[in-house]
Parts: structure tokens; sequence; C-alpha cells
């Protein structure tokens, strides 16, 4: 076996292939084509099969990489997905959309000198594989148990969380307030970083494997979480964090000032061919504007690739800090550049400029001054550097907080921190409700998919645990 690994040596690091910029800004399509076999093959033996494997170290689903690129390598590929599948419910979705070059491959220890293995491209690869092949399928408890979960957030969390109990046995309900199973997946996320059909068909196949979804149902409206309490013996908070970050400068207030989620849910409900009568009446729609996107996380290049595609005369992107130092994906920042979006670093709005609707953004430049507590360089203003930026369509992706949980559950006893987000015992994930679990963002604050899912693993045996003691105790109340 290890004749065929090591071949970082001899092979350079090739990513699948990647269309072209004009071929990418026609269209939400995912910008890269599949690796084939002999390719995939060839780009996880250059895997150097070290000692500490910190690409799985620094996984947040500690994903066993090395084993599974063996496999890969030796052509045992039914074997790859199952060791691939066993730590991660939707490795073709990390595949797509984890920031590997800030997780497991940008700890690869080749990456000194050699480059790191295209971990996340054969990754999709060996799962898109497994749907092909008929690999993937529906789950099928050896036990049935009559417990019931209830799991509030159709997420990557929940989602997680419910195929994992699901597989003890248990009778999961899922609710989500909108119309389809895949939260930000489907509806934050564009579809040339992530094709809705892949969400879509793990939402099938839960439901194959006994899951219960109910869409369009409000926690607050259609049921307090007091009365999903009282139907089910568990349940999980999973509802992400939807309540967008504003800023505080004059002129904030001007029409064709947008929040990032409103405007990337209204281009994706687009392409899922729902009626959007913000975008038809050209409120959320950046064709023939000048767009400016303020942020520099993964959603602003989410939303300025999104122009780009939506035919904006110019698109530009203004953040406080370098590029060094932006909280976003590189590889994001290299394919919008690509694109034609333009980086305004070191540049923070000052002013909304416009009468009735915005015309223009007041910028100034900044410089990078000492570290604060968390050890980042504070962006400091340089005095007498405003200047004007052209704009018809301002899009504001500054992050997300909390929404207030305990007022929209109609459950003030929640307790929450002074953030907004759920406290839980970090060792159960419960709450200080017996019985209440919260996972991902709405603990933890806006982070990664893969962050969430593994919250919902691990929730889920939390859970499992949870449950099997109680009735363990209940049982030993009944023989006494």
């Amino acid at each position: 076996m290890t004749e065929k690994m090591l071949k970082f040596v001899s092979l350079e690091k090739k990513m699948p292939t990647k269309r072209s910029a004009d071929q990418r800004r026609q269209d939400f399509n995912e910008i890269y084509d599949e690796f084939d076999n002999d390719r995939a093959t060839a780009q996880a033996s250059r895997c150097s099969q070290c000692g500490i494997p910190y690409c799985q170290v620094h996984c947040p689903v500690q994903n066993n990489i090395p084993d599974w690129l063996m496999m890969t390598a030796a052509g045992r590929l039914e074997e790859a997905y199952e060791v691939s599948q066993s730590t991660n419910n939707f490795p073709e979705i990390c595949g797509r959309i984890c920031p590997q070059d800030r997780l497991c491959e940008g700890s690869c220890v080749i990456e000194k000198g050699f480059e790191s293995v295209t971990i996340g491209a054969v990754e999709k690869y060996i799962t898109d594989t497994a749907w092909e092949k008929g690999w993937v399928k529906p789950t099928k408890p050896s036990v049935e148990r009559d417990q019931a979960i209830g799991i509030i957030g159709a997420g990557p969390g929940g989602l997680a969380a419910a195929d994992q109990l699901r597989k003890k046995g248990y009778q999961v309900h899922v609710y989500d307030r909108y119309d389809r199973v895949g939260g930000l997946m489907i509806y934050g996320i564009p579809g040339f970083k992530l094709e809705k059909e892949v969400v879509e068909r793990r939402a099938k196949l839960l439901a194959d494997s006994g899951v219960t979804f109910h869409l369009n149902f409000e926690v607050g409206r259609d049921a307090t979480l007091a009365e999903l309490r009282a139907k089910h013996d568990a349940i999980i908070i999973a509802t992400g964090v939807y309540k967008s970050r504003d800023i505080s400068v004059p002129g904030s207030g001007l029409g064709g000032i947008v929040p990032a989620l409103e405007y990337l849910t209204a281009s994706n409900r687009k392409g899922l061919g729902d009626e959007v009568p913000e975008f038809d009446n050209g409120t959320l729609d950046a064709n023939g504007k000048h767009v400016v996107v303020i942020g520099g996380g993964d959603t602003a290049m989410d939303c300025v690739r999104t122009a780009v595609r939506q035919g904006a005369k110019s698109v530009k992107c203004l953040y406080r800090r370098d590029r060094k130092n932006m909280p976003g994906s590189l590889r994001e920042v290299v394919n919008a550049e690509e694109e034609g979006v333009e980086f305004v670093w070191l540049s923070a709005p000052k002013a909304f400029l416009g009468d009735e609707k915005v015309r223009g953004v007041k910028a100034i430049n900044m410089h990078l001054g000492i570290a604060d507590s968390t050890g980042r360089q504070v962006p400091v203003e340089i005095d007498g550097s405003e200047h004007d930026i052209p704009c018809d369509l301002a899009i504001k992706a500054l992050g997300f907080d909390a929404e207030d949980i305990p007022q929209l559950f109609d459950e003030p006893g929640l307790e929450v921190s002074r953030w907004g987000t759920v406290s839980v015992n970090f060792k159960t994930a419960m709450t200080n409700l017996e019985g209440v679990f919260a996972i991902g963002d709405i603990v933890r604050g806006a982070s990664l998919v893969v962050w969430a899912i593994r919250d919902g693993r691990d929730a889920a045996a939390s859970i499992h645990s949870y449950l099997v003691e109680k009735q363990a105790s209940e049982k030993q109340v009944l023989a006494s």
C-alpha cells in the first residue's frame, strides 16, 4: 500500500479544472469540474501519511483524512466513502464549501515546499461517486425507539443531529420556519459554491430514513417551546443566527442599502424558481448597477460574486483591514478577483450619500495600528483621506447576531449569554432547561457549516446518553 503514497515529491498539486472567469460570470453553476478517477487517485497519492495527521487534528469533525486518501489512491473508493462518512454526515457539502485553505489543507505537513494535498476536492469526488454508484442509502436503524426528539432548525447542525439520532432509532421531528430543508445551505450560500440539488438529495435521504420535517413552522407562532417540550423527550435548538449586524453612519437609512442575507436569499430563491417581487422590481437585483459590498468574510465574498453574475456594472468590496487579515477564505478572494471584483483594502465607510436612494459611499482610508486583546491589529482612520465611491446598491455583509430566542420561543426562562447566544453546558450541550439542548451558531456565534455538523453529532451522542440514563433511572424507581 505504501508504494502508492508519498508521491508529493514527484507530483504537483492539482485542483480540478476551473472554468474560465468569462464562463463563470454567465451562470450560478459550480466553478470547478469534477475530478476524474485518474486525477483523484494521483492527487490522493501525494499524501505523506505523516505520523501526526495535522489535517485531521485541525478538522472540526476529525475526519480520518490520511486513511481515505490512502484508500482512494488504491482504488478502494467504496471503503474511502465509508471512512469519510463515518465522521461527517455531509462530506460532499464540506468538500465544496469548507475553507480547506484555513483548516485541513492549511495544516498539511507538505504545504511548505510542496503544496498541500487537494483534500477538499478528493472528499467531494469520493462522495459524489458514492451517490452515482448507489452506495449512499437511507438509514435503517437496528432498533426503533419510542422516544421522540424535536429539532428546531433544518440547517447543517440540526440535520447532522437528526441523522445521528435516527441511526439510533429515535423518532426525529425537525421544525423549520422556511419552506425548504437546508437553512443557509439553501438560501444563504450561492449555487456557484454549493448547487442546490446537492442539499436537496441529502434532505430526501433523511426523509427516506424516517426523519419527519415540519416546514413553514415557526416556534412561538405555531407552537411555543414549552408545547414542543411536552411532545418530545428532548429538544435541540439549532436555529443559527440570522440577525444582520448594522452600521451606524449618516445615510444608512437610504434606499438601495440592503443586508447581505436578504440579498443572497432573493438571488437563491430566484434560482430555485420562486417568485421574488423585490428581485423582479430591481431592489435586490444588481443588474446594471455599481455595487459596493461592505465586509471581509465569506458572506461578503458570496455577495460580490453574486453581483458579478447578476450583471453589475462594477463590484467593489470595501474592507477596513488588508488582504492578509481578511477573515474570509483567500481562495474565495482569488476567485472573486478573477471574476472582476475590485477589493478596496484598508477602507471603511463614513457615510452613505444620496437623497432618497443611495448614490455613493463616503469612505476613509485606514492603517493598522497596535494589536488589541485578541492579537489583531486595530484599524485606525487616516485623517483627511475621505473619498467618494459611486454606488447604486450597497450590501452590508458585517456578520450576524443571535435573535432574541427566549422572546421568539415564548420561553423567558431560557438562559442566554451577554451576546444573546443560548447558554449551554459545553460538556453536554444542554441548556438550563431540562432536556433542552442547543448547538451550532446559536451557541457559538456565526461560524462554519463544519462546526455546526460537529456540534450536531456531539449533541446527538449527549442526548442518547441522557435518555438512556433517564430511562434506567425511571425503571429503577418503578422497581423500588
